[in-house]
């Protein structure tokens, strides 16, 4: 199954940028975005089925033109769930579950820390997501957990580790989050097969930034210990430039 993950920026500006274009030479089996900025009727839903992707889910925010999630198939899920059931998470529309018969996708957008009570909210998401987590794994034990985590988990994974210590995204305590997190059970795919520097998946649009490759690694492909063995392949996809992020792919047996 090929996967891939981005974070689009608001899928209405993506899709006249060339984003459909784009995702039919992609051709992923099972596409996860975050950040779509729309509600379902406001999304050409036959333009996304005619470019192969006849199983469309989405799980907006209730606030217009902010957050939501989709996942986008060229296979049928069994079933598919529409957030956690944990309210604080939901209004927001960070969490989408597709599951297939081998394996369970789910498109995730966890919040980020721009300000004081946001930075509370995140944490609040990040303790009340892995207790939601260590439950799910014991449901569903072939996860992949696909998106935008907010948080560089490494010095590697981010251009100036040393100027953004202070800064959400690269705390202390995120960091440490994270790193928990994969360690109750998940493979960061891309850096299992990739371990060299300056791969990021975003970039500020000031300064030039991508163009000089100052960037962040915060999109993710996590998948539960009992796919490590399937992952063929990993990648970060640069080219494609719909938004802030790029696409992060994995391809898994």
């Amino acid at each position: 199954m090929k996967i891939i993950s981005y974070n689009v920026n608001g899928i209405r500006a993506a899709i006249t940028k060339g984003f459909l274009d784009w995702l039919q030479q992609a051709n992923p089996d099972v596409i996860c975005l975050q950040e779509i900025k729309a509600t379902e009727d406001q999304i050409p839903k036959l333009e996304i089925e005619a470019a192969g992707y006849p199983y469309q889910y989405y799980f907006s925010a209730q606030k217009k033109g902010y957050s939501g999630v989709a996942i986008l198939s060229k296979i049928e899920p069994k079933n598919v769930v529409f957030g956690t059931g944990i309210e604080h998470m939901d209004f927001e529309g960070r969490n989408l579950r597709a599951d297939f018969d081998s394996l369970s996708v789910m498109s995730l957008y966890l919040p980020s820390g721009t300000n004081i009570d946001r930075l509370e909210h995140k944490f609040q998401y990040m303790d009340d997501f892995q207790s939601y987590v260590n439950e799910l794994k014991k449901e569903i034990p072939n996860l992949v957990i696909c998106g935008d985590y907010n948080i560089c988990h490494e010095a590697i994974d981010i251009h100036d580790p040393i100027r953004n210590a202070k800064v959400s995204g690269f705390l202390p305590e995120e960091r440490a989050w994270l790193d928990g997190f994969m360690k109750s059970g998940f493979v960061d795919t891309f850096r299992m097969l990739n371990k060299e520097p300056h791969n990021y998946s975003w970039w500020s649009y000031r300064a030039n930034a991508r163009n000089n490759n100052k960037g962040w690694r915060i999109d993710y492909c996590l998948a539960t210990e009992s796919l490590k063995d399937k992952v063929q392949r990993a990648l970060i996809l640069p080219e494609a430039k719909h938004s802030d992020h790029c696409p992060v792919y994995v391809e898994i047996e």
